[in-house]
């Protein structure tokens, strides 16, 4: 039986609850991460659940869920070897899988309809990496990124602040919230 992960958070939960149901009727094995119910929970905790499922080999591919489909995808990108994409439309969602084997789709709750975000998991499920020269060479020089580390500025390097009680080197939270 081929298998699946996926994840929500609070703001996804309802979507995520009906692309079970979904992909159980499309005969997958469903491996839920959570949430398990529409109290709070913050959208990096589901992403690091789903993104570990993808990297001990549970499966293949992962959806996330939450209100915009942002979060999950700025949090499952951070995430060794895993390859999240926002996709609000069919060719995106395929596309993705065709040219970068993209392994998790990020939907917003509060974007597209429940009948869209099928159709949106239904193509990227169908699509299979194309395994062409460039696409290769490309996906190559992106899994490069992740192990090689970005030299940094010393203006980089030297801003570390807490902001909120939260270290950070971030550059947008350090000139919002300590004037650098």
């Amino acid at each position: 039986m081929r298998s699946i992960v996926i994840g929500s958070d609070h703001a996804g939960f309802s979507l995520k609850e009906e692309l079970v149901r979904f992909l159980q009727g499309e005969r997958y094995d469903v491996i839920d991460a959570g949430t398990h119910d529409s109290n709070p929970i913050d959208y990096p905790d589901i992403a690091r659940k789903v993104g570990a499922k993808l990297q001990a080999g549970h499966s293949r591919k992962g959806i996330l869920v939450c209100g915009s489909g942002v979060g999950v995808s700025v949090a499952a990108n951070k995430l060794r070897g895993i390859r999240a994409a926002l996709c609000h439309d069919t060719y995106s969602a395929h596309q993705g899988v065709e040219h970068d084997d993209m392994n998790v789709l990020c939907l917003g709750s509060r974007v597209v309809g429940a009948e869209l975000a099928k159709e949106l998991v239904s193509a990227f499920l169908k699509a299979v990496f194309s395994g062409s020269d460039r696409h290769v060479r490309r996906l190559s020089k992106v899994q490069q990124l992740e192990e090689k580390p970005r030299k940094e500025s010393p203006e980089e390097s030297s801003a570390l602040a807490t902001v909120a009680g939260t270290k950070t080197s971030c550059p947008s939270l350090l000139r919002r919230y300590v004037g650098q």
